[in-house]
This record gives structure tokens, sequence and C-alpha cells, in this order.
């Protein structure tokens, strides 16, 4: 079966190539796997972000409309203020405003 010492060496470094060769499969298989659960969390983060930017974009819109309301409402405050201030001017004169 084995002639020499050379036939031996060939033997052993067949099985060293083998076992490199699975274990080399192994790593491979794992580092996908890897990869693939990577791949999974950019995923569900982009998500996340996207729904993070909606909601701002919905805030922004929302600020927007009602910085144009603000504007009508402050002015109402002030004419109905000076409408109260009046009417209490005229109350202590007696006086009506024609």
């Amino acid at each position: 079966m084995f002639v020499s010492s050379k036939d031996i060496i060939n033997i052993v470094l067949a099985f060293a190539i083998l076992w490199l060769a699975i274990f080399m499969a192994w790593a491979i298989y794992y580092l996908a796997m890897i990869l693939k659960e990577f791949r999974k969390i950019i995923a569900d983060f982009r998500k996340t972000i996207d729904l993070v930017e909606g909601l701002i974009i919905i805030l922004k819109e929302k600020l927007e409309h009602t910085s144009s309301y603000m504007k009508l409402l402050v002015e109402t405050a002030v004419n109905v203020a000076d409408f109260i201030k009046t009417r209490k001017v005229e109350k202590k004169t007696g006086k009506k405003k024609k």
C-alpha cells in the first residue's frame, strides 16, 4: 500500500487540504449568514429612518399651517383686547362711541 515515505506525506497533505477546504467552506457559510443578518438590520434601520423622516415632514407641515393661522389669532386677540379696553373706558366716562 505505502511504497515510500513520499506516499505517506501525500496522504497527510491530502487530509490537511481536505480539512482546510471544509474549514474554509464553514467560514464562508457563516460569513454569508452574518452579512445576510447585517443586510436585514440595515433594511430595518432604513425603514425606521423613513418613518422618522415622514413624521418630521408631517410635523413641519403642521407647524407651517399653524404659523399661518397664528398671525390671524394674534391680530384677533389684539382687537379683542382693544375692544375690551375701549368698553372699560366708555363705562368709566359714561360716553358711548358713535
